[in-house]
């Protein structure tokens, strides 16, 4: 598949790593962005040879949030020549087209949580507006010294709670210290969200990527049905109304990765004093 806006590898070991690709406007993300995501996301929703995912940003910013030039887009009748494609524009009305739009950028982030794929998030720079929501919709994130974590919306007269960020946030780093960060907009360090319990570490830039690739390899040590069901399991435990509800959502997990041949090998490996050797799939 070829993108314009983002680029996508897969690496012989099952490693993918997505790159938001457009430098020379800090990754801000585009209406074609939103659309090329949503078709790497399809497709990995069923690519079992794809094990886990790096996500991170080409050039000096993971991403500065939305294209706030296509947003005016949004508040006109007529559209620019070659954006007749989107379809949340075929419509006149301004507050259509914004809904329209707004239920299209955020199903990005359910997809993030529904593919079975583990995500690492490695950011650096600026991670803003819909930047931070691809982060807080990760399952590791990991971030460079010069990081800045934005919650932008709030700044420019609009909502704090804008790309799940009133969701994920109080679950990640506790409701009060979330409700002080998303309402005031400010800019949250490497160093501080590491302290918060935000991010697993803070790299030197350069060594970002080897750093999410040395996680993603330590994920392909483990089963690639355990591992996928571990994700499961996580996303409903979020949602989940009762403690017996998720145990019984773990007990059919052991028991089904229990009858997969993963297991054999797991077992093969650990009395043979070895790495296991899974398959992708």
């Amino acid at each position: 598949m070829e993108y314009e806006t983002i680029k996508f590898e897969l690496m012989e070991n099952g490693i993918g790593i997505l790159t938001l690709n457009r430098p020379k406007k800090l990754n801000a993300i585009s209406f074609q962005m939103e659309e090329e995501l949503h078709q790497i996301f399809d497709y990995l929703m069923i690519n079992i040879e794809c094990r886990v995912i790096i996500l991170c940003g080409e050039g000096r910013a993971f991403s500065a949030g939305t294209d706030l030039q296509e947003g005016l887009i949004l508040n006109s009748k007529k559209n620019p020549e070659g954006y007749e494609k989107f379809y949340f524009l075929d419509v006149s009305e301004p507050i259509k087209r914004k809904m329209y739009h707004q239920w299209r950028i955020t199903q990005i982030i359910m997809k993030m949580r529904k593919i079975p794929q583990p995500i690492i998030a490695a950011v650096h720079g600026s991670v803003a507006g819909g930047g931070l929501g691809f982060a807080m919709a990760s399952d590791i994130r990991i971030a460079s010294e010069d990081v800045n974590f934005i919650n932008a919306s709030i700044n420019i007269g609009l909502t704090g709670a804008d790309m799940g960020s009133s969701y994920f946030l109080p679950r990640l780093i506790n409701l009060s210290r979330a409700t002080e960060i998303i309402y005031s907009g400010r800019a949250v360090s490497g160093n501080e969200a590491k302290k918060i319990g935000f991010i697993s570490k803070v790299i030197k830039k350069e060594n970002l990527l080897i750093e999410a690739i040395k996680i993603a390899e330590e994920l392909l040590t483990k089963s690639p049905l355990g591992l996928r069901m571990t994700k499961e399991a996580l996303n409903l435990s979020l949602d989940s109304p009762s403690l017996n509800n998720i145990l019984q959502f773990e007990n059919s997990s052991i028991v089904l990765s229990f009858s997969s041949k993963d297991m054999d090998e797991a077992a093969s490996a650990f009395f043979g004093k070895r790495k296991p050797n899974y398959g992708l799939k």
